[in-house]
């Protein structure tokens, strides 16, 4: 009788060992798939870096997080990839101040032009005690900041004349994105601006819409404007760099060790987009020149003395206690 009645007890027992395990079983299958968008062309030095980002992602978290990566404004336009990962619909961005200065306004003040002497000198700035400023207001609107990426200093191109000072791009029709300090940026210089869809651009430069446009070294060569233009000037009149971000609600679906996995690999890939952006922009100008274009390098002065309107307009639109604060960071990087 008592072996009878043991029966059931061990029945139960690996009963409730198989339920246990499969359940184990079940839960190391699921997989976080998370959908990671950017602006950026598929050959540009910011999708090699997202590639990487993902592969390491998958790899320390033994397949936990799988990461999908929509570039070149497949799923919308950069404002759209912003509002996207704020409202948790995309879960990994890269997004400008540009962006997130819609939501903060403190981002904008990154963007004032001329006020940076290099990439060391802006690396410093925006890897030092400015990040602790802006991560927690970012964090206020939906957005966990991973990472420092790159996107670079922008100059001018167009299908008129050099521009070897301001009052070379008089009149002329530039194209920029709808962000205030590039607009006002060209228009202290007597531009007159049109703002014209990313995607459009190409075809807007060939069709003499416009008659130029502003980018950084690496988004002129790797979506090919220099077909259609046929001057650049190196004005390096504002700086912006691609910030990855990751929405509050993915990041809390995230464990502690994936967390601490998505911070440490974004620094890793950040660090290589910056490599590949300021390694390559002397080749991506001897190839476009090359081709056709013709490179100017004009003395910058000149440009600078003339951005008092501009000045002025972003320091309304920032705040002054903004331009305040961050100009100090400027300086105290430039200490260094």
């Amino acid at each position: 009788m008592k072996s009878d009645r043991a029966v059931p007890t061990i029945l139960a027992l690996a009963a409730a060992i198989f339920f246990t395990f499969a359940g184990l079983t079940t839960a190391k299958a699921e997989v976080l798939n998370l959908k990671f968008a950017h602006f950026g062309e598929e050959t540009h030095p910011s999708n090699l870096a997202a590639k990487q980002f993902a592969a390491k992602v998958l790899e320390r978290t033994n397949g936990q997080v799988k990461i999908t990566i929509y570039p070149n404004n497949v799923l919308g336009s950069p404002n759209e990839q912003a509002e996207q990962v704020r409202l948790g619909a995309i879960d990994i961005a890269l997004c400008t101040q540009g962006q997130l200065d819609k939501y903060v306004k403190a981002f904008s003040v990154v963007m004032l032009p001329f006020i940076y002497d290099d990439y060391d000198h802006v690396h410093r700035v925006l890897d030092g005690p400015s990040r602790d400023w802006f991560n927690p207001l970012a964090e206020k609107e939906g957005f966990v900041m991973l990472s420092n990426w790159e996107w670079g200093f922008r100059n001018m191109t167009n299908n008129v004349r050099p521009v070897l000072k301001p009052e070379d791009a008089k009149g002329l029709k530039i194209r920029t994105p709808p962000e205030i300090q590039l607009q006002v940026t060209m228009e202290a210089m007597g531009a007159i601006v049109t703002k014209i869809a990313f995607p459009e651009v190409y075809m807007a430069l060939a069709q003499k819409v416009v008659d130029g446009q502003e980018n950084p070294v690496a988004v002129i060569y790797h979506n090919k404007f220099y077909e259609v233009q046929k001057h650049m000037s190196l004005t390096r009149h504002i700086y912006n760099n691609m910030i990855q971000e990751v929405s509050k609600k993915t990041w809390a679906k995230l464990t502690p060790e994936q967390q601490t996995i998505f911070r440490e690999e974004s620094k890793s890939a950040g660090d290589y987009m910056r490599k590949l952006i300021m390694s390559q922009e002397e080749s991506d100008l001897a190839k476009m020149e090359k081709d056709g274009m013709k490179i100017a390098r004009p003395n910058l002065a000149p440009f600078r003395a003339a951005m008092g309107p501009a000045y002025e307009k972003i320091g309304k639109y920032s705040g002054e206690e903004n331009v305040k604060r961050f100009m100090k960071y400027v300086e105290d990087a430039r200490k260094k």
